[in-house]
């Protein structure tokens, strides 16, 4: 949907000079929709002649020391990641929204690696730049640096008016803005968000950090629902960490949110790519709900094999008759390359790569690498539609 290095000046649906009087409660003037104090955030006007919705996903944001270092602006105070993902932009182009797991916090300098993330602001920024529509917050290093980190990555993402959801500084907060709802195309997209944990590491009052809890998921799902959320979307930070398998655990939570409402859920966490797999709900087995278990990670140091490279996952919803229903979706593997000249960590579709070898001058070692990360990905997704 956006273009690489250009900002989207999205268009929102008016409001009838004869309703407004009566609309103020429902409407603020920014042009987003409010229901129940939830902001319907909206991405373009309603398009009569649309009959589609894509989204599409990416997994583990990292922030690793030598990432940071990667991306000081030599000689200055400045660090500039957009070249990263320049290979990537072109595929989030024609999506209508494109969503992230931003595993790090904003806490302001000092920035740090691992185990305790805290990149530079134009982290953030510099992802939004690329394309990414929509953080997702809620993971296990959401607490890393305290209740200021926690505060301050909020307060970073509202001045760059990026989407996000998962983390907030108090309930009415949290309250007034969840479930996350946008508007797209006309029709309400839910978004979820939720986190086994925190490392341990405590989250101060009256901060929160939605937690994988069914008691309170279920009174979210039902929220969505009263809001009239057309589809409904769970992302989970979920499972065991380099595990190329699912365990009984998220199998059992992903069939449990299955049969309470949910139209699709998106894993994040292991740092390695795990199956994509269709269920259904108990009481309608005719109905298709996509479940991808971990999208390994989008962007790291992690060098080792299975870790060193994640896919996106794109879905395809229909709109048919005002209703939306999940029609197919697709996954692209993409392999992280580390440069030194220029500095940086390089996302490049394995695909591409294939189609377009001398675009990206590999030394034997990457190629062998790249070679080795797709086949792994497809032939654990084997049965799986890859992406173009």
């Amino acid at each position: 949907m956006k273009k690489i290095f250009s900002k989207i000046n999205f268009v929102y649906v008016g409001i009838p000079i004869l309703l407004l009087a009566s609309s103020m409660l429902l409407f603020n003037f920014s042009g987003d929709k409010v229901v129940n104090k939830i902001t319907l955030k909206s991405v373009a006007s309603p398009n009569l002649t649309d009959s589609s919705i894509s989204l599409f996903f990416v997994g583990d944001m990292m922030g690793h020391q030598s990432m940071i270092d990667a991306a000081q602006v030599k000689g200055e105070n400045k660090y500039d990641y957009l070249d990263w993902f320049q290979f990537l932009s072109p595929y989030l182009e024609n999506q209508d929204y494109a969503v992230a797991n931003l595993e790090v916090t904003l806490g302001g300098s000092p920035y740090s690696g691992y185990p305790q993330f805290c990149s530079p602001d134009s982290y953030a920024e510099s992802i939004q730049k690329a394309g990414f529509d929509f953080f997702i917050t809620a993971n296990n290093h959401s607490q890393d640096k305290g209740k200021k980190g926690l505060e301050r990555t909020i307060d970073v993402l509202d001045q760059l008016h990026i989407d996000h959801t998962g983390t907030f500084k108090n309930e009415k907060e949290r309250a007034d803005n969840y479930p996350f709802i946008k508007v797209i195309k006309g029709k309400k997209i839910a978004f979820l968000n939720y986190t086994y944990g925190t490392n341990g590491l405590e989250v101060v009052a009256p901060n929160i950090v939605n937690k994988i809890d069914t008691t309170q998921i279920a009174i979210d799902l039902d929220k969505a629902k009263k809001l009239a959320a057309d589809f409904i979307v769970v992302t989970l930070h979920w499972g065991a960490e380099y595990e190329r398998n699912y365990n009984s655990s998220q199998n059992k939570l992903a069939q449990w949110l299955c049969d309470n409402g949910t139209d699709a859920i998106i894993g994040m966490h292991p740092h390695v790519v795990q199956p994509m797999e269709i269920m259904h709900p108990k009481n309608n087995s005719s109905k298709n709900i996509p479940v991808a278990y971990s999208l390994g990670n989008c962007i790291s140091s992690q060098r080792d094999q299975y870790k060193n490279g994640g896919i996106g996952v794109g879905l395809n919803l229909s709109i048919s008759n005002g209703k939306i229903t999940f029609t197919d979706w697709s996954f692209l593997p993409f392999w992280v390359l580390v440069r030194h000249n220029p500095n940086g960590f390089y996302l490049i579709p394995v695909s591409d790569w294939e189609k377009n070898p001398g675009k990206y001058n590999l030394s034997a070692d990457d190629i062998e690498k790249i070679k080795q990360f797709g086949k792994d990905t497809r032939s654990l997704l084997n049965g799986n539609k890859e992406m173009n």
